[in-house]
């Protein structure tokens, strides 16, 4: 077991490990750290705390130093400085003639590099760029092409759910999410619905999904024959998923058929593996192939 703190680089950003040597660092503090990258300001996410030390990449860096007013101002004056190495780095794409979008610029605390951030369908030929930029700039200039998710979480935004992005909030990493964790949850299948601000599916689709599964494990499929409390036989119409009901359209004595609502504790019928693994519909697949078009997804992943 090693003794390991956790440090944060960018908001919501990926924790790592530092390991704290002999200083008091609390939750919260701000610390000087040395990376690949170089030397860094961060913030400090967990307390010191015991971990396995096959969960460390070694070697373990320690931490320089708790960060002082003038680290401060130094990380503050780099904001501004990024401010303003964005706006030439737009003009000199501009100059170039490149097809890329510029999404954010950053300075290493130690100002020994820096790095810009960028979007393209495809792969783009900078090198002229680089050498306009380091000519500029008299430092290593670095630049880094990204997804739209990435994009996404590094600008924020608001969702549909009317709350800042869980992306630029709180997630560390992305999950994978699949069109199947919408049919789970008897979502809409239209890309509009269920796509985040980036254009792919949302990646709130996988808080609940666990929780679906267990339940729909429960529950008959539509289109599947039960037997009722009276001994009626019938046919599943639709699911309440939440609230544990079916309907069920059933042959009464007379032939006649009626729809009635039963808890799905109460009929019988063959117990059915995952729901995700049934076949979708045609509508189902001709929405489901027009999202992957959407999104330049895979079939069942949105990566």
């Amino acid at each position: 077991m090693t003794k390991v703190i956790g440090v944060r680089f960018r908001q919501a950003g990926k924790i790592y490990f530092f390991s704290p040597g002999k200083l008091e660092i609390k939750t919260q503090d701000r610390v000087i750290v040395e990376t690949a990258r170089g030397v860094e300001f961060g913030k400090v996410v967990t307390g010191p705390k015991e971990v396995e030390d096959d969960k460390i990449t070694q070697p373990l860096k320690s931490v320089i130093r708790i960060a002082n007013e003038e680290d401060y101002k130094k990380e503050e004056k780099n904001r501004e400085k990024e401010k303003e190495a964005f706006n030439i780095c737009l003009e000199k794409i501009r100059k170039h003639g490149l097809e890329m979008k510029l999404i954010d610029a950053e300075y290493t605390f130690d100002n020994n590099k820096v790095l810009f951030y960028f979007t393209a369908d495809g792969r783009i030929d900078f090198r002229e760029l680089v050498k306009d930029l380091a000519s500029v700039f008299r430092t290593r200039i670095e630049l880094r092409q990204i997804g739209v998710r990435d994009e996404t979480k590094i600008r924020g935004g608001i969702g549909i759910c009317g709350r800042p992005l869980c992306c630029h909030t709180y997630l560390s990493e992305f999950a994978p999410v699949s069109i199947k964790m919408a049919k789970e949850q008897n979502l809409s299948l239209n890309p509009t619905k269920i796509s985040g601000v980036c254009g792919r599916l949302m990646c709130c689709l996988t808080n609940e999904e666990e929780t679906y599964e267990e339940l729909n494990r429960q529950l008959p499929g539509v289109g599947d024959h039960v037997t009722t409390p009276e001994g009626l036989h019938g046919e599943v119409q639709a699911v309440h998923v939440l609230r544990q009901i079916v309907k069920v359209i059933v042959t009464l004595d007379n032939d006649e058929k009626e729809i009635r609502e039963y808890p799905a504790g109460e009929l019988r019928f063959k117990s059915r593996k995952k729901k995700k693994d049934a076949k979708l519909s045609k509508e189902e697949f001709a929405q489901l192939k027009a999202l992957e078009e959407k999104n330049g997804a895979s079939k069942l992943n949105d990566d």
